[in-house]
């Protein structure tokens, strides 16, 4: 682990809003466990008691909200407002991870990095500054047992990471950053000699070479920034480097893959279309549509 992801975790660690998820985390009994791989990331528990059942539920809950998943401890099923095997399956045709260490950077509770060890690469890292996600996926370690690195740190930390990856996963982060270029160029700099990138971000329709620039907010989403045509996404990513540019699919955003459950905390998907039109948001802008593509070193 970085000397900076460590200081981050001891500092978030005394927050007032964190330090109550990392002590009903540090109670937790151990069980002897296996894991089941499939689009639910299952963890098995023998022998549990009830009084131990209501502790994990109990926990899990504090933990909302639950953006990634699915996932389901002993008869816990923590159904996310992702059904994030979605996305993992429609990439999972062109990515080979065997023997190679891999990043997912932007990679929430870990559920991606938690598919992947099925794979069976050399080495897994995740990169995420936020701290609840940091505890949410401390939570599934703990019954899962993996040697997966979680780096509380952010996309900007991976020029002066002291590791290079062979493969790198970016999912839904480049439209949350001010900067696409400079980000694209940060994810280049961690990748080893033709490593590849894949990436999943919003996109317009259209064959010019151009951007929505939301103003205020899209979709609900304050933090959304730039969202390019293909064209103008295949220019960023020549700008950052990268060559052998290629889309791998392109689909819209819609209920059957993201909506409100009792895991999570606020609004879903359904909250941010225009109720009598849901090709727009609210903000009349299209609705979310996502390209995904692979490009190299």
């Amino acid at each position: 682990m970085s000397e900076k992801s460590q200081k981050q975790k001891e500092l978030a660690s005394l927050w007032k809003n964190i330090k109550p998820l990392r002590q009903a985390i540090d109670k937790l009994p151990i069980f002897k466990t296996s894991v089941t791989f499939g689009d639910i990331f299952q963890i098995n528990i023998e022998h549990i008691d009830t009084k131990y059942e209501s502790q994990i539920k109990d926990t899990a809950l504090l933990l909302r909200s639950w953006r990634k998943g699915p996932f389901k401890i002993g008869d816990l099923f923590i159904d996310a407002e992702w059904k994030s095997f979605i996305k993992y399956n429609l990439l999972r045709p062109h990515f080979d991870l065997k023997g190679k260490k891999i990043a997912d950077v932007g990679c929430n509770n870990g559920y991606y990095l938690f598919k992947m060890l099925e794979e069976k690469p050399k080495k897994l890292v995740g990169f995420d500054p936020v701290p609840l996600f940091w505890c949410q996926f401390d939570f599934i370690n703990h019954f899962a047992k993996t040697d997966i690195l979680y780096e509380l740190l952010g996309i900007e930390d991976l020029l002066g990471y002291e590791e290079k990856f062979d493969v790198i996963f970016c999912l839904g982060v480049l439209y949350h950053r001010s900067d696409p270029i400079g980000c694209l160029k940060s994810l280049f700099s961690a990748l080893e000699k033709d490593g590849e990138l894949f990436l999943d971000t919003f996109m317009i329709e259209g064959d010019e070479d151009m951007a929505l620039c939301p103003k205020g907010s899209y979709s609900k989403i304050s933090n959304v920034y730039f969202i390019p045509t293909i064209s103008a996404l295949k220019n960023w990513c020549e700008r950052a480097g990268f060559s052998k540019f290629e889309v791998l699919a392109k689909r819209p955003t819609d209920t059957t893959e993201q909506r409100k459950t009792e895991w999570i905390l606020g609004q879903s998907l359904e909250d941010f279309l225009d109720p009598d039109d849901n090709s727009k948001t609210l903000e009349g802008y299209p609705s979310p549509k996502r390209v995904y593509v692979k490009v190299k070193k």
